[in-house]
C-alpha cells in the first residue's frame, strides 16, 4: 500500500495537484480586474500636456524643484546658494528624466500621479513613460523661463507653499480657482453652437 501511496503523491506533485485539491483547499481569491486609463488621441500623441492635467503637472514640477534645491542647500550647510548654483540646480531639475510620473484614472477622471502628488490609488494602473516625461520637462523649462531663476529661488527660500503659489496659482496659474490649494479637477467642456 505504501508504494501505491508514494506513487500517487509523486504523480500528484508532478501534475500540480495535491491533497488540497482533493480535500477542498482554500477558496481561490476573487479576481479583480483593473484596466489602464483610456487615453484620447491628444493625451497619447500631443507634445503638450493636456489642459486637464496642467495643475497636477505644476504641483509635480514645484515638488521636484523644491527637492532639488533643498538637497543642494543641504550640501552647503543650508545656507543660500549662489546664483550660478541655483541656476544650475533649476536646469538639472527641469532636465531630469521624470520617469516616475504617469497617468492614473481615479474616480473616473485622469490624474497625473507620482512623487509629490496627492490621491495616488494603489489599486490602479498607471500609464508611465511615453510622452509624460517630455511634457513635464517642457513645462518645467517654461515655468523657469516665465518666472526667472531668481524669483523661483526666492520663493523656494520662503517655503514650499510660496513656490507652489508662485508657479501654480495666481491669475494665470495652472491651478487658478482650485479648491483648498490642491490640484484642480479637470474643466468641464462646454457645448458650442
Amino acid at each position: 500500500m505504501r508504494p501505491a501511496l508514494a506513487a500517487w503523491l509523486a504523480l500528484s506533485l508532478l501534475a500540480g495537484t495535491g491533497a488540497e485539491d482533493m480535500c477542498g483547499g482554500p477558496p481561490a481569491a476573487p479576481a479583480h480586474s483593473i484596466s489602464a486609463p483610456q487615453l484620447s488621441p491628444e493625451e497619447r500623441l500631443s507634445p503638450h500636456m493636456p489642459e486637464s492635467l496642467h495643475c497636477d503637472a505644476c504641483y509635480a514640477i514645484a515638488f521636484q524643484i523644491e527637492e532639488q534645491l533643498r538637497k543642494a542647500e543641504g550640501k552647503v550647510g543650508r545656507k543660500a546658494l549662489s546664483e550660478s548654483d541655483y541656476v544650475e540646480v533649476l536646469e538639472r531639475s527641469c532636465s531630469q528624466g521624470w520617469e516616475s510620473y504617469g497617468v492614473q484614472e481615479l474616480d473616473g477622471e485622469k490624474r497625473l500621479a507620482g512623487p509629490g502628488l496627492p490621491r495616488q490609488e494603489p489599486m490602479s494602473v498607471m500609464v508611465m513613460g511615453g510622452p509624460w516625461p517630455g511634457r513635464l520637462s517642457k513645462m518645467c523649462h517654461s515655468y523657469v523661463g516665465e518666472q526667472g531663476e531668481a524669483q523661483i529661488y526666492d520663493a523656494h527660500r520662503r517655503g514650499p507653499a510660496a513656490l507652489r503659489e508662485l508657479l501654480c496659482h495666481g491669475e494665470k496659474g495652472a491651478c487658478a480657482g482650485s479648491k483648498a490649494g490642491g490640484p484642480a479637477p479637470p474643466k468641464a467642456l462646454q457645448n458650442e453652437l
